[in-house]
């Protein structure tokens, strides 16, 4: 495979390159699916032979819409599960880890593709090749070789997954007595709590953001109040309930329509803050945890200078949370590897100054 067409792809036929993508939106949900009917039944040849059909099928709609870059990538994939298949290797955890790795590269690939984003921060180049080393590994060898790829791509060396729980509290605020704002902060947990009772997706939500925003702000030694970080964590999405539930619970892909909609609830919920005595840095927070440092963000595009630092850390949380959750209709978790990951490929979307703190908070919970 020329080293460019992982480097600098050259897209052609934008309207084939939608066609793929259609398609890869089709497959991958099944493979994620197989993969996890798979570890509770290792040697089932009926679930062997879908995951390998959608893995061929990726492939051969890849070169049929000519996008080498994805032909890359699944072909060693493809000589995995071949092996699998023949009873030569076993299909581990860890390289089923891999594996899903690679397809989530792979979809985020083909969407910036499709944006004309860059594509240098996926570490496409070496992702491929440790697919290439993966797929002509000896059998003893296989996970030594999937942990190797994993670590390469994400900066994260794969343990057992750990769990994302609720720790730590807050500090002090100036404007309010101790009790007025503990008694405010009760408050705003329990509108959280409401909203956590729309979707049993939801469970355990808002205790899981607000550990990882705490430690992610002890990491730069506080740099933003706690009081009024717990309560934009509490408050950010609360303006959800004021808009459909048919839109902001909805699993599918949204309309543009929809996704207007969508971008009114920082507003609701910020100007409900902006209404409480001592609250105004929470507001800012919650106004502005949708904004990004390259401008694109809503709903005011402001770049990265503008935007405050709890936004910046609420954004990478809630991102985190959301990817953790994504394409939850496939019957699958991402994991935290997988979503840390995904959330270190999103070129230009979070404040690189609070990207490696959060990426210590989680190395820290792996390792733990």
């Amino acid at each position: 495979m020329d080293i460019h067409s992982i480097i600098d792809p050259v897209i052609k036929d934008r309207s084939a390159l939608d066609d793929f993508i259609e398609s890869l939106s089709d497959h991958a949900p099944n493979i994620e699916r197989d993969i996890a009917r798979l570890k509770g039944t290792p040697r089932d040849r009926e679930v062997i032979g879908s995951l390998f059909r959608s893995i061929h099928n990726i492939k051969g709609d890849a070169a049929l819409c000519k996008i080498d870059l994805a032909v890359a990538i699944v072909h060693p994939i493809e000589t995995v599960l071949a092996r699998f298949r023949a009873d030569e290797i076993e299909f581990s955890d860890m390289v089923a880890e891999a594996v899903l790795l690679a397809v989530d590269r792979l979809e985020l690939a083909a969407e910036a593709l499709f944006a004309q984003k860059p594509l240098a921060n996926l570490k496409l180049t070496v992702l491929v090749q440790g697919l290439e080393r993966l797929a002509v590994a000896s059998a003893g060898d296989m996970d030594r070789r999937a942990a190797e790829l994993i670590e390469t791509v994400t900066g994260f060396r794969p343990t057992a997954e750990a769990s994302i729980d609720a720790r730590g509290r807050a500090s002090s605020i100036s404007s309010k007595s101790k009790s007025q704002a503990a008694e405010d902060l009760r408050f705003f947990r329990t509108l959280a709590n409401q909203l956590e009772s729309r979707s049993l997706l939801f469970k355990g939500r808002t205790m899981r953001l607000l550990r990882l925003s705490m430690e992610t702000n002890e990491i730069l030694n506080k740099k933003v109040d706690p009081m009024q970080l717990e309560a934009a964590v509490y408050m950010h999405d609360i303006g959800m309930m004021f808009l459909p539930e048919s839109v902001w619970l909805k699993l599918e892909h949204m309309t543009p329509e929809e996704k207007l909609i969508l971008r009114r609830h920082p507003d609701y919920a910020a100007g409900i803050l902006s209404r409480m005595d001592g609250w105004s840095d929470a507001a800012t927070m919650v106004a502005q945890h949708h904004e990004m440092p390259d401008g694109q963000g809503y709903p005011l595009g402001l770049s990265s200078g503008d935007i405050c630092d709890g936004a910046k850390i609420l954004a990478i949380v809630d991102a985190f949370e959301a990817v953790m959750l994504k394409h939850i209709n496939r019957g699958k978790n991402r994991s935290v590897l997988r979503a840390i990951a995904e959330i270190n490929a999103c070129n230009n979307q979070f404040s690189p100054e609070w990207i490696e703190p959060f990426n210590r908070v989680i190395r820290r919970t792996l390792e733990a």
